[in-house]
């Protein structure tokens, strides 16, 4: 998305074709989620990585940023530069009561997602996630594409250019299908509690 690998999502015109997990809409359902889950937000920080996250961040952060000012929240970025400054940054940012994070789904978040995890634990900082297996692993809850679903959906595209189909005919396909996922451990552990219409959505419920 924005990186130039297709001409267009409707007609790649290249050697390449596939599906995304980027979905702008995404950035509505993190800020809103969080602001569900704690009333009393008044700040938004949001991490990724600029080596490694959609369009060097901008993809998703311009996104954020909207949907907080129509919130009434101050966003702050939170760019990951390097592994060893994460509990800092998140310490930092926590300083100042009300926040909470959006951790934007991309490779280098996932990569250091244990430390990142780990930090907002010990900042006490509620969290979402934009990959399943992050809340999985101890963080507060996720909010993002079904990543199980692109994969059984790209075995049509497979078979199809196994049998002739060129890959710059095939538009690139976006994500239909979306998954909430909440971690009660880690909502008690930061003496949140979830309310009960926010449990009625959620996908899974780790307890």
């Amino acid at each position: 998305m924005g990186e130039g690998f297709v001409a267009s999502v409707a007609r790649p015109d290249s050697n390449a074709t596939g599906f995304t997990n980027a979905e702008s809409s995404l950035t509505g359902k993190w800020v809103g989620l969080l602001k569900e889950i704690k009333p009393s937000l008044a700040r938004v920080g949001y991490i990724f990585d600029p080596k490694l996250a959609p369009g060097g961040g901008t993809y998703y952060a311009g996104l954020v940023q909207s949907e907080a000012a129509s919130s009434a929240l101050a966003s702050t970025p939170l760019p990951l530069r390097e592994p060893n400054q994460i509990e800092s940054m998140i310490d930092q940012f926590a300083q100042t009561p009300n926040g909470g994070l959006v951790v934007l789904p991309d490779a280098g978040t996932n990569l250091h997602r244990a430390q990142i995890i780990s930090a907002a634990g010990g900042a006490r900082m509620p969290a979402i996630y934009g990959f399943r297996n992050l809340a999985e692993e101890g963080g507060l809850m996720s909010y993002g594409v079904d990543v199980t679903e692109l994969f059984r959906r790209a075995a049509n595209y497979v078979d199809r250019i196994l049998k002739g189909a060129k890959p710059g005919d095939l538009p690139v396909q976006l994500p239909d299908k979306f998954e909430f996922v909440i971690n009660l451990k880690t909502a008690k552990a930061l003496n949140l509690q979830i309310p009960p219409g926010v449990l009625a959505i959620a996908d899974a419920v780790i307890e």
